[in-house]
């Protein structure tokens, strides 16, 4: 006959065996969530979305790289989202280097931003013609909103391991380098102490998602 010594020996190995067991089964469960979760992410993450700007100009139709840009592509589509550049014009435009945008006025008032966003410069993608990358301050983490396309291949903006924090790419044209080559021919001036401003305003009338919504 058993004690009642080992009887409650037997009935508490009993119960934290099944508490072991309710957490092992539990912590199953939680992995196949969280392998879940990262397989949305990653989905998520290669969608390929398009953002065309109506400008006074003609249309741009910016292919972004949610891949291997992220944080930037996620920056640039909540300002393309709030309505943030529509009214906005392209305030530096020179020739043989790039057009910029996203941050002025036609009356050259700066409109006031988000917080500043993470440099992703390092992700492989190059300043190359017809990319689009994040302008910034000589603070390699200080991108916003303002933004520009490459007209030539500007291999000085590139990352480089120890020696240029570079400046982000996060997307390309796909469709309206006719329109970027025709704006970039416009005639420019010095207005409010900032130079290559052009003459007569470049205006972002629209900036919308088109794929990938």
């Amino acid at each position: 006959m058993v004690s009642k010594f080992w009887f409650y020996v037997f009935l508490i190995v009993a119960v934290v065996g099944l508490i072991a067991g309710c957490d092992k089964k539990e912590g199953v469960a939680e992995k196949r969530e969280d392998r879940k979760a990262d397989k949305e992410l990653k989905d998520m993450d290669t969608e390929t979305k398009k953002v065309k700007l109506e400008t006074s100009m003609g249309d741009i139709v910016i292919e972004l790289n949610g891949k291997l840009a992220p944080v930037t592509v996620k920056n640039f589509l909540g300002y393309v989202e709030e309505g943030f550049f529509n009214g906005l014009i392209f305030h530096r435009v020179i020739s043989g280097f790039m057009i910029q945008g996203g941050g002025f006025t036609a009356d050259m008032r700066r409109k006031q931003t988000n917080p500043s966003i993470v440099n992703e410069a390092a992700n492989g993608l190059k300043n190359d013609r017809g990319t689009v990358a994040m302008a910034r301050t000589n603070d390699p983490d200080s991108a916003t909103s303002q933004f520009f396309i490459n007209l030539k291949d500007n291999d000085f903006l590139n990352y480089v391991e120890n020696r240029n924090r570079g400046y982000a790419v996060f997307g390309k044209v796909v469709e309206g380098m006719e329109t970027v080559d025709k704006i970039v021919a416009v005639k420019t001036t010095t207005r409010n102490g900032m130079a290559d401003v052009p003459v007569k305003p470049i205006t972002i009338k629209s900036a919308e998602i088109v794929q990938g919504e």
